[in-house]
């Protein structure tokens, strides 16, 4: 009821929209498919106590914080979806720390169920990157959401014989890079070919499509890796 409740609150808040279009989500088609919302702050605490859910449940699950105020306030919800809603995430429009979950697992790997059977997936750290990306035709595409990966998202990426293209941010402190490394690693322990996707300095998939990238230019990128 929360997420339902966050996707109707999107379209009336033009920072929202706005924030997306920086962010290379332009595709209203695919806003509806991730089920993507809003958290204007405010609302929620009146809504669903409104449905009869307590205060103090709200605040137990998280959705609430211990004053009472919307703990995704300002954020924009990439809902991760299958046959049920394990998690939900925020990812804030203002100068708020940018990530933040409910309590508890953050679950699979975004939309596995989609690309479950592809003998070759890319995988990238966030769910922007994976936006740009199916916007841009890949759908063989899902995101770890972030560079640690769960023993339940490894354990996917085990199921059957596939490559995994690594497309992690290419970041001044090579983060990434060296996540993708030690992933690679992992997964070439149980058989699963890798390929590590080298993306410009300094950018990640999102960066470089927001930045004039295009699906050619990423195409190339993975017939290189």
């Amino acid at each position: 009821m929360a997420s339902a409740f966050y996707r109707q609150q999107l379209d009336r808040y033009p920072e929202a929209i706005n924030y997306l279009g920086a962010r290379g989500l332009r595709d209203p088609d695919l806003i509806r498919e991730l089920e993507i919302g809003y958290a204007p702050g405010g609302s929620l605490r009146r809504h669903l106590p409104a449905r009869g859910y307590s205060f103090e449940l709200l605040r137990q699950v998280g959705l609430l914080n211990a004053n009472g105020s919307d703990a995704f306030y300002q954020r924009i919800f990439p809902l991760r979806q299958g046959e049920h809603i394990v998690n939900l995430y925020g990812r804030s429009i203002g100068t708020a720390f940018p990530h933040r979950f409910l309590p508890g697992s953050k679950g699979g790997l975004y939309a596995w169920e989609k690309v479950r059977h592809c003998s070759e997936v890319i995988l990238v750290e966030g769910l922007f990157d994976y936006i740009v990306l199916r916007q841009a035709g890949f759908h063989n595409v899902t995101s770890s959401l972030g560079t640690h990966l769960s023993a339940d998202q490894l354990l996917q990426l085990y199921e059957g014989l596939r490559t995994v293209y690594l497309a992690f941010d290419v970041d001044a402190n090579q983060s990434g890079q060296q996540a993708a490394l030690q992933l690679a690693h992992r997964l070439g322990a149980h058989a699963i070919a890798t390929r590590r996707v080298l993306l410009p300095e300094g950018h990640d998939p999102n960066s470089l499509f927001v930045e004039g990238g295009d699906a050619l230019q990423f195409q190339s990128l993975l017939e290189a890796a």
